[in-house]
Order: structure tokens, then sequence, then C-alpha cells
């Protein structure tokens, strides 16, 4: 009875010693966790940085030139494809223009949502060679008596998208994740700002191309079928080559330690990522060494709606991804149609007859140029003071500013638009307000709806919340490119665009609402801004497995 009792007291000393042990354990990791995030949130300025700012926009750059070279194709598509006065009819150009932002939709839920599930670097460089081969696939693609050679287009810029989307979350997550507090703002920034040369080199690749073919589409009878349609497959098919380039360096990219300490639970691999990435800029995997998977908070239905289920975190998401919204809205509806706009407005049209050779060679060329000097004069120069204001002057007050400006832009271009293009010097102070509009879009909402959802999440949520409010921007882009198409030429050819214009005015207005439902992110760490409690972050230890 004795011996029996003895037992008792000894185990009941043991499991008291042991649960003593766990929690100091615990105690230890949730500290050693805190400690490795500090490590990141306050490292210097590195090497490592510039390679995943560079490996980023790299894909940023190839995203911007496919998505927006169709806006000089469409038209080079028109003289070998148009059935109409050399034109593609609303349908077939609004086909070939939507069908990205369509597979920009689905791709950033995919991709967001499985690189939550299944980690960052397992995802990326899937989404670039989905783009390179859909990509190459639309440069090829040829008619058939079964077959239209713009519904095989259509198909694969589809496809292309899903690639592009799937670069939104990824991109994004990975360039803040690796990033320091100081400077996280302008890191992301910088990778998004490739967009802006991107857009670039698809109208100088245009121009290039055009001159390129100059003699054969003067020497050929008109629309110049042969050398068009060389040109356009050129101007698509070279937006595969700097995706090519990066392809090795997104495939060997590290995972990033956010990733494995909280979602993979493996606090120690996590840690030794930390030294390794920050010193030589490579994560190094011991297949020996034992794994530790620590209890914390976990990605699942329930607790998915218990997080979002909180005002303070719905709030943010709602507001991230109706700015998003309202931004595209203008921003595709401009970007994905300003040769139409161009146009409209008289801006560098041809002065010979438009059944001439001439004519064609002159109206691609002076397209070109157009789309090259709107994203000089606004696109480009937005990103950057975007840059150097985002880490000082904050994401929100950008945002909010930005809104507002372009509100007001929206209202004097869509109530003066007839004013404006009744005289040559009203014309130039529409391309004006125009390439205003194009800087206030990057210096604005086009940024800082990009930066602010890879911020503002938790770990375990943070790229499915940005391929949620991504998604949100392409529903817009879809909606705003169906809607041009079908308003534009209400009362006669491009006599709706006034109004269009006002509408944008509309959505930039309830943008500036939906921005007060964001924090502000700036030198705030990512744990800070997740609305999560740090202390006691790690709950337990299961034990150890070799």
């Amino acid at each position: 009875m004795a011996s029996n009792y003895a037992h008792e007291q000894q185990s009941s000393h043991d499991s008291y010693h042991e649960k003593g042990q766990t929690s100091t354990t615990v105690a230890v990791l949730d500290e050693r966790r805190r400690a490795a995030l500090a490590e990141i949130d306050n490292a210097p300025f590195s090497w490592f940085h510039v390679k995943v700012c560079v490996v980023a926009s790299v894909g940023f750059f190839t995203d911007a030139y496919d998505i927006f070279a169709i806006n000089i194709a469409a038209i080079m598509l028109g003289y070998v494809y148009g059935h109409t006065s050399n034109q593609l009819s609303t349908n077939q150009s609004l086909g070939v223009k939507v069908a990205t932002p369509v597979g920009n939709l689905v791709g950033q839920v995919l991709f967001g949502w499985l690189a939550d599930i299944l980690g960052r670097k397992r995802m990326y460089g899937v989404e670039l060679m989905i783009m390179i081969v859909a990509t190459f696939g639309q440069a090829l693609a040829g008619e058939a008596p079964a077959i239209n050679i713009l519904g095989v287009i259509i198909v694969w810029r589809f496809i292309m998208g899903v690639g592009i989307g799937g670069d939104y979350p990824l991109s994004a997550i990975i360039s803040s994740e690796f990033a320091a507090t100081r400077s996280r703002g302008r890191l992301m920034t910088a990778v998004f700002a490739a967009q802006g040369w991107g857009q670039f080199a698809a109208a100088l690749v245009g121009i290039i191309v055009v001159e390129a073919y100059k003699d054969s589409i003067l020497s050929a009878p008109f629309p110049c079928v042969v050398p068009v349609d060389h040109t356009w497959r050129l101007l698509i098919g070279l937006g595969c080559v700097p995706g090519v380039i990066a392809l090795y360096f997104r495939l060997t990219i590290p995972e990033t330690p956010r990733f494995t300490m909280d979602i993979e639970r493996n606090v120690a691999q996590a840690t030794a990522d930390i030294d390794n990435v920050l010193t030589n800029g490579k994560s190094v995997f011991d297949e020996d060494a034992p794994v530790q998977r620590v209890k914390a908070p976990k990605a699942t239905r329930a607790d998915f709606r218990a997080y979002f289920g909180q005002w303070k975190n719905l709030k943010v998401l709602i507001g991230t991804s109706y700015s998003w919204f309202a931004l595209d809205i203008a921003f595709y509806g401009l970007g994905l149609n300003s040769s139409i706009i161009l146009t409209a407005i008289n801006f560098g049209n041809p002065t010979v007859a438009k059944s001439t050779a001439l004519y064609v060679y002159e109206n691609l060329y002076n397209i070109c140029v157009g789309n090259l000097i709107l994203s000089v004069a606004g696109l480009i120069p937005g990103y950057w003071v975007s840059f150097l204001f985002i880490d000082s002057w904050g994401r929100k007050p950008i945002q909010l500013m930005g809104f507002s400006v372009l509100t007001i832009l929206f209202i004097i271009m869509g109530f003066a638009y007839d004013k404006l293009n009744s005289t040559n010097s009203g014309r130039s102070a529409f391309v004006f307000l125009y390439c205003l509009t194009n800087f206030f879009q990057n210096f604005g909402p086009n940024t800082t709806t990009f930066v602010v959802p890879g911020e503002a999440f938790p770990t375990r949520y943070r790229s499915t919340a940005h391929g949620i409010s991504a998604a949100s921007g392409k529903l817009g882009a879809v909606i705003a490119q169906v809607g041009f198409s079908q308003l534009v030429n209400i009362g006669g050819t491009n006599k709706f665009v006034k109004h269009i214009m006002e509408i944008f005015a509309l959505f930039m207005l309830t943008g500036i609402f939906s921005t007060l439902l964001i924090p502000e992110t700036k030198q705030r760490s990512l744990e800070d801004i997740s609305n999560e409690e740090q202390d006691g972050y790690i709950q337990g230890v299961p034990g150890a497995t070799s």
C-alpha cells in the first residue's frame, strides 16, 4: 500500500515536472520566434533583398507587357482579321482584351490560396511557366476551317491571365515577408513599379517592329495583311523573353521564414533559414535534423471564419478589396483602351487616305508613340514618386490623396470633354490631363492597393487575402472593359467617352470611403498589423519527430 502511494506521488511529481519543462520549452520557442521575426524586421538592406526585388520585378514587367501589348496588337489584328472596316468588331475586341483580366481573377484566387497551403516557394515559378507557354501559344496561333484564330488567341490569353494573376499574390507576399520593416513599402513598390516599364516596353517594341516592317507595309497592298500579321506576332511573342530569363531565379528562391515558422510551424528550421538567407541568400535544409512542429494558430475554415468574423479584420479585407475594385475600373478602363481614346480626340491621327498602305503604317506608328508618351509622362513617374514617399508619408494618405485628385481629374475630363476636344490646344490639354490621371493612379491607389493587402493580414491568410483583394480589382477591370466596349459608341463612334470619364469619377469618389477602412501599415511589423496577440502565439509542443 505504501509502495503504491509512493509510486503515485512519484508519478505526480514527474507529471508536474514534465508540465513545467513543456511550459518552459513553449516560452523559449515563443521568444525564439519573436526574436527571429525581429531579426528579419531589423535586417540591413542587402544583396539578397536586391535579388528578391529584381526576380519579382521581372515578373511584373512581363505581366504588364503581356496585358497592355494587346492594346496595340488589337489594332494590328483588326487589319489582318477584322472583316468590318479593317478593325475588330466590338465583341472581338472585347474578347481579346477581357480574356486576360478574367484569367487574372482566377489565377489570383487560386495561387493566393495555394501559396498559403503549399508554400510560396513551391508555387513561385509555376505561374511564370504558364505565362511563358501561353504567350508563345498566342504568337503561334493559327486558323483552320473549324477554328477561328481570334477564339484561339482568347483561350491562350485567358490561360496567360491565370499565370499573371498568380504572380500578384506570390510576388507581393515574398517581397513583403523578406523585407525589413523600415524599407518594406519601398521594396514592394519597386517590384510593382516594373509594371510601368512593362507598359513602356510594349509601346517601344511596337514602334521597333512597325519600323522594322515599314518597307514591307508600304509595299504591300492595303490593308497590308502579311507584314502586319508578322508585327503583332512579334509584339506578343517577345513578351515571353524576360519571363524565360527570370524562371531559374524564381525556382531557386528560398521559402520565406514566416511561412516555415507560422504555417509549417517549424521554428527551428525558420530560425536557421533566417541566418542563412540574410548572410548568403540561400536556405539549407538538413534532412536528418529533428522536426518539431509547434502548436500555433492554423488555417482552417473555422479559424478563417473566426478571424474574419471580427469586424476589425473583416473591414480591412473589405477596404483592400473594394479600393482595388474601384481603382481598376478606371485603370484598366483607360489602360486597355488608350488607343481608342487617343483616336477619339484625333491625337496623332494620320492625314492620308484611309485605304492606303501609308495610312496603315502611320496609324500603327502613331498609336505606339501615343502609348509610349502616356507611359513616360504619367505611369512611370507616378510609381517612383510613390517609391520616395510610401515609407515616410504612408500608404493611407497616398491612397486618399490619389482617389481625391482622380475624382477631380475625371470630373474635368468628362464634363469639359467637348470643349477640350474642339481645338488643338484643348486636345493637348486633354492628353495632359490624361497623363495626370496616369500619374495619380500610380502615385496613389494603384500602388497602395498592391502593397497594403501584402502586409495587413496574418501569415496563414496573407496570400489568400491578397489574392481576394487583387481578384476584386480584376473584377473591376472586367466590368470596366465590358462596360467600355458596350457604351463607348452610344450616339456615334466614341461619342460616349465623356460619360465614361464621369462614371470613372464616381468610382474614384467611392474609393475615398473604402480607404477609410484600411489601417496605416508604415513602419509596423507584419505581426503587429495582423491584429493578433503575439505573446503566447505558440501554444504548445506536441513532441519531436525524426
